[in-house]
């Protein structure tokens, strides 16, 4: 299997890039002096401190750093899954961080997508029913899911497992799945939480060729990892240290 070969993609299936992705020069989201505080009885512990992020459209940037350093809190408050302590977070121009749970859900829901060391399929549902409840809190038809189902399931090369469950699957078939799942609406970003995490050096490439398809499509992509290898498909690299930012790398245009 030749997941580089882009003439394959082209012919399996026309993916859809919105029109947002073209202007890379256009923010996509900015963190400005943003700080994140857990409070435990008389604990307090600052998970980020005053760190400033601006990804523009169509980047892929890696975030690395030793466990504890504010990577995974950075990913929840970029995905809008928790709220900052103070500072501002503006997405798509528009400011966030103050935002309640509800109207962070909607705009969770049409412009972010997910990717998961573990995962995250549902074992009582198949292949395709797992990559299909994306939409299903986005009300779409039954007929669009199946169709936007079947154009995600040939983009990864899983169509021919549509019908089986997550625990049919081996480890890359699975996290090609939650790719599906994660790019089927058409996300504006898509954060990968150690995406290669639970795979073999030879499902891990794959996972991350794919990565940087979609990136090359004009997907803006978010992904932590431990890897430096990994790190080294991203344009990008931002190391954290103790809840800061401590440099940034720009390795390739």
């Amino acid at each position: 299997m030749n997941i580089g070969n882009q003439t394959a993609v082209t012919e399996q299936a026309q993916w859809t890039t919105p029109a947002a992705y073209t202007n890379q020069a256009e923010t996509l989201f900015h963190l400005q002096k943003l700080t994140k505080v857990y409070r435990s009885d008389n604990i307090e512990t600052r998970a980020l401190n005053h760190i400033n992020v601006e990804v523009k459209c169509g980047e892929f940037v890696a975030v690395m750093g030793p466990s504890g350093c504010g990577k995974s809190t950075l990913l929840n408050i970029v995905g809008m899954l928790d709220n900052p302590s103070s500072g501002s977070f503006h997405f798509r121009g528009e400011d966030v961080a103050s935002y309640g749970e509800s109207r962070l859900s909607e705009i969770r829901k049409r412009n972010i997508g997910f990717i998961f060391q573990s995962f995250n399929l549902i074992d009582e549902l198949s292949v395709r029913e797992n990559i299909e409840l994306a939409l299903l809190y986005q009300e779409v038809s039954a007929a669009e899911r199946k169709n936007r189902a079947d154009e995600a399931m040939e983009r990864m090369e899983i169509a021919h497992r549509a019908n089986h469950m997550p625990a049919q699957l081996s480890g890359g078939q699975q996290q090609r799945v939650a790719v599906a799942r994660a790019v089927i609406a058409e996300p504006h970003l898509i954060l990968a939480d150690e995406p290669t995490g639970n795979l073999d050096s030879q499902n891990g490439q794959e996972v991350m060729e794919l990565l940087t398809q979609l990136n090359q499509q004009g997907t803006t992509i978010l992904m932590v990892t431990h890897s430096p290898a990994h790190a080294e498909y991203a344009r990008r690299d931002i190391s954290l240290f103790d809840g800061e930012v401590i440099t940034e790398n720009l390795k390739r245009v």
